[in-house]
C-alpha cells in the first residue's frame, strides 16, 4: 500500500488531520503523522522531527500556506510521487516548485478521495 506523510497532523479528533489519518488507517494505508505536538491518532504517534523517511508515495498537507514555508526543503526532498493541497492549504509557490521537481500536484480532499475510492 502508498506510505502517506500527513502534514499538519493534530491530536484533535475533530481537526480534518486526525479524521483523515484514522481514515487511511482503516483503508490499510501505511500512514506517518506529523504535527507541531507529540500525541496519538488510531494508535500511531504523531512525529514532530522531521525524519527522512523513504519511499513516501504521497503527502497530504494539513498547514495553512503561512506555515508550508518551513516545509518546502523538507516536502521536496522526501520526493513523494503526490502532493495533495486540501482545502484552506492551497499554496501556488510550493505546487510550482514541486512539480518542478516531478511531484504530481492535487488540489482536492483527501477525505472526500478516500471516500469516493479515487485515493
Amino acid at each position: 500500500m502508498k506510505k502517506t506523510l500527513v502534514l499538519g497532523a493534530s491530536p484533535n479528533p475533530l481537526r480534518m488531520s486526525n479524521m483523515v489519518t484514522q481514515q487511511l488507517k482503516n483503508y490499510g494505508y501505511e500512514v506517518i503523522p506529523l504535527g507541531i505536538r507529540k500525541g496519538e491518532i488510531a494508535g500511531l504517534d504523531i512525529e514532530v522531527e522531521r525524519a527522512d523517511y523513504s519511499d513516501i508515495d504521497t503527502i497530504t498537507l494539513y498547514l495553512n500556506p503561512s506555515l508550508q514555508k518551513d516545509y518546502y526543503n523538507y516536502i521536496l526532498n522526501l520526493q513523494p510521487q503526490r502532493l495533495i493541497f486540501n482545502p484552506g492549504t492551497e499554496n501556488y509557490e510550493l505546487a510550482k516548485l514541486a512539480q518542478e521537481k516531478g511531484i504530481h500536484v492535487e488540489i482536492g480532499c483527501t477525505k472526500v478521495m478516500l471516500s469516493l475510492g479515487h485515493y
